[in-house]
């Protein structure tokens, strides 16, 4: 989905004429491309942001240097994007001698500052992968960072360019049901996709702040975007209780262990030859297992996780976030004084059909052109009325289709008129990861904590 379709997400026409961007666009036709530069080499880095970049938008932009700490993931990585480019595993060598105008952040989650900051230090635009960061102390320094270069930082934020999302994010604009009072939302992660953090470094709190900031920030920032205040109090519970140490039995990993068939959770990471080259070939530069066992005991991160959040208009949220469910999808509900909406996708029964649950996630990654494959529906409910049901198309690869709009947004198109505000920033990175921060440590303190006690950013009542 292109230049048309990132206004007309769900064919009616938002307000506002189409500027296209004269920066990139004529660069490409005087022989100059925007020069980048790509730190983490995993497999998001190496397929989103590198080789679907790269066939995309070649044209206007190149890569002149990948880093990543492991030599032979960027070895790799190179061959995937197709691009001549030096990899190297010193950052600042890279920096000095490839000189890129853009660096996309892509490592580890808690390493995210460190990369940010250097860049914007050397002079650099930053583009990187949500969460923006793991605790308030690298936040602040990223913010400072930020502030002292003059330079912005992008977060890269696709669920908001989702076409129910964005046809929520519509209704609520138009005050479609009144003020706003609270919302229900939940997100479901089947057995599949859910069990998979626990296989891989998302496992431990120190890698990813807990899925309260590595996959929680993505439906934070959707709350900020759409309710459009700013969150000032979070209260939550959560726990371990089936992952990690919560099971009879555990091995190494799921290539070398003696379980294999009594273990329900078993992964057959030799069935997928792209994962086999970029990880299972590389193992020996850094020891990291891509198919680790995700019942070992040092799993320290929540497995459920339930948080209700207050925002400075006065909206009440209760989410939840499950990730041994056996369907992925979820639910969301906005409660207004003149009606309620309701949408909500991947419910198996709401179509009375059972998608292949296994394969959902690896379909929601990827990288081949998104296309419209299904249609969900919002209803939106009167008081005292009848309610209205409202069909949009969406896409079962890319999230939704989002992953397209926002690298058009980035890329091809960055001076587009953005009348919903999809494009999101450092302030917006910053709030969603706030709420999980707050999260986190109401769990571990038994108690409600303040926004204002982890950042000296002002809250606002109405960002719009």
């Amino acid at each position: 989905m292109k230049r048309r379709n990132f206004i007309t997400v769900t064919g009616v026409t938002a307000a506002g004429t189409l500027v296209t961007s004269p920066g990139w666009a004529q660069g490409a036709k005087s022989g100059t491309k925007k020069r980048l530069a790509l730190v983490g080499t995993g497999d998001r880095g190496s397929t989103f942001w590198g080789q679907r970049v790269q066939a995309d938008y070649g044209d206007i932009v190149e890569f002149v240097g990948l880093c990543d700490v492991n030599p032979g993931r960027t070895g790799y990585a190179k061959e995937l994007i197709k691009t001549n480019c030096t990899v190297y595993t010193d950052f600042d060598e890279m920096m000095k001698k490839a000189k890129p105008e853009m660096v996309i952040v892509t490592t580890v989650d808690a390493t995210h500052d460190a990369y940010i900051i250097k860049a914007l230090e050397y002079g650099a635009e930053v583009l990187t992968e949500k969460p923006l960061t793991t605790d308030e102390t690298k936040l602040k320094q990223i913010l400072d960072a930020e502030l002292k270069s003059g330079i912005k930082v992008k977060v890269g934020f696709n669920y908001r360019y989702g076409t129910i999302f964005t046809e929520l994010k519509k209704l609520l604009a138009a005050h479609r049901v009144g003020q706003v009072t609270s919302v229900d939302f939940h997100w479901y992660l089947n057995v599949f996709h859910g069990a998979d953090y626990f296989r891989r470094w998302h496992g431990h709190r120190a890698n990813s702040g807990t899925l309260l900031v590595h996959k929680a920030s993505h439906h934070f920032d959707l709350l900020n975007w759409m309710i459009d205040s700013d969150p000032v109090e979070v209260n939550a519970y959560g726990m371990l209780e089936h992952y990690g140490k919560n099971n009879k039995f555990r091995g190494n990993n799921c290539r070398n262990c003696q379980h294999t068939k009594e273990c329900k959770f078993y992964w057959d990471m030799t069935k997928n030859p792209h994962y086999m080259k970029l990880y299972a070939e590389n193992e020996k530069q850094d020891g990291y297992l891509r198919d680790n066992c995700l019942w070992r005991e040092g799993i320290d991160i929540f497995d459920k996780m339930a948080v209700q959040i207050k925002y400075a208009n006065g909206v009440q949220v209760s989410y939840s976030l499950t990730t041994y469910s056996p369907y992925e999808g979820w639910r969301m509900a906005f409660n207004g004084k003149t009606g309620r909406i309701d949408a909500s996708e991947g419910i198996p029964y709401n179509k009375n059909s059972v998608a292949d649950q296994a394969g959902l996630h690896l379909q929601e990654m990827s990288q081949k052109t998104t296309a419209v494959s299904d249609v969900e529906e919002i209803v939106v409910t009167d008081n005292f009325g009848k309610f209205h049901r409202i069909a949009v198309p969406i896409s079962s690869s890319g999230h939704g289709g989002g992953d397209s709009r926002l690298q058009d947004k980035i890329f091809r198109y960055p001076e587009m008129e953005d009348p919903y505000k999809h494009a999101a920033g450092t302030r917006d990175g910053a709030m969603a990861c706030l709420i999980g921060f707050a999260a986190r440590r109401s769990i571990d303190e038994c108690r409600t904590v303040k926004i204002s006690e982890l950042t000296d950013i002002k809250p606002t009542v109405d960002r719009s």
